[in-house]
């Protein structure tokens, strides 16, 4: 499939909002000596990071080469490597990756075909304790990609902020998949998973995603300014089995959030890693829980009840498998 890109000073191509598997051709006008070397593009298999990765022709070989050379409000491009007839996992780019502070508004879109692991470009280290993501600048969105944390602990994206020197504040993480993600301990959901939160990341929005098999999904660690407005909307979580979950949402914390969203989500088999073993643990946050789908029976929602959803958080409209959900 081939793509024609626009001049990127006027509208950077968002190729990957399509759907598009693939890129191809030349931006001409989009070189350093034009000034205008602010998109850039990612080819695991037929890159090279000595190219300058202007153009699909000339792309980088690794995810972090585009980062350290993307300006503000840049675009970096990323395509899916090639997968093997039978190839049983997608073949990654082995990176820890960072958008480093100072620039704000940078888009990592993954080209891909569709939400689904083996649809799109997979970021995948395999060991060490560091973040696979970890992003300290404001604005940034995070599109179309897979992070596989088997065999590692430090979980998928870390929205690294702690309002003094570092900010992630106003991310959008959107129709990302998630796999295998935990923190230092391995089943329990409020170490890491996912996607973490330091206490100053703000006006967080995290929709569509789907997080499938990690011990935590979206969690809020200490640190950094009591945080607000982090939106989770139309995501899925669940697992192959109780035991790879331990808690889909964890915001008990020192710093627990102010008028949280959590929308129009659905969650599955109910969660029995070992620890939390809760689909959410939101004490002391304010918010609203709306539309949410969950996959038990039997279970009491409320301050008292064994999902913790406290008073402060508004129910409308969920259910589980045999009833609509009432405050307890």
């Amino acid at each position: 499939m081939t793509t024609r890109f626009v001049d990127p000073v006027q509208a950077p191509a968002f190729i990957g909002a399509f759907g598009l598997g693939t890129f191809s051709g030349t931006v001409a006008s989009n070189t350093a000596t034009a000034g205008r070397g602010n998109v850039f593009f990612v080819d695991g298999d037929d890159g090279t990071d000595g190219n300058d990765g202007l153009s699909p022709d000339y792309p980088k070989a690794t995810i972090q080469a585009a980062l350290d050379m993307v300006q503000s409000g840049g675009v970096v491009y990323v395509k899916a490597r090639a997968i093997a007839a039978a190839g049983a996992d997608p073949v990654s780019y082995a990176e820890t990756l960072t958008i480093a502070a100072g620039k704000s508004g940078v888009a990592l879109v993954g080209v891909s075909s569709g939400l689904k692991q083996a649809a799109q470009p997979q970021v995948k280290k395999g060991s060490g304790s560091t973040a696979q993501l970890t992003i300290r600048s404001p604005g940034c969105l995070i599109y179309g990609l897979t992070f596989n944390g088997a065999g590692a602990t430090g979980g998928g994206i870390l929205l690294d902020d702690d309002s003094v020197t570092v900010s992630a504040e106003g991310t959008i993480i959107q129709s990302c998949f998630f796999k295998n993600c935990k923190g230092s301990v391995a089943t329990d959901g409020s170490k890491g998973g996912g996607v973490v939160c330091n206490g100053g990341s703000w006006n967080t929005l995290i929709k569509d995603c789907q997080f499938y098999n990690n011990i935590g999904g979206v969690v809020l660690t200490a640190g950094g300014a009591v945080t607000q407005d982090i939106t989770i909307e139309n995501c899925t979580f669940n697992a192959s089995a109780a035991a790879n979950r331990d808690c889909d949402i964890w915001m008990n914390s020192a710093v627990a959030g102010t008028g949280i969203i959590i929308r129009d989500c659905m969650f599955g088999i109910f969660p029995n890693a070992g620890t939390k073993n809760t689909y959410m643990d939101l004490t002391g946050v304010s918010g609203t829980l709306a539309g949410c789908r969950f996959g038990c029976t039997g279970k009491t929602f409320g301050a008292a009840g064994n999902v913790l959803v406290p008073a402060t958080v508004l129910m409308p409209g969920n259910w589980q498998e045999d009833a609509i959900i009432t405050r307890t």
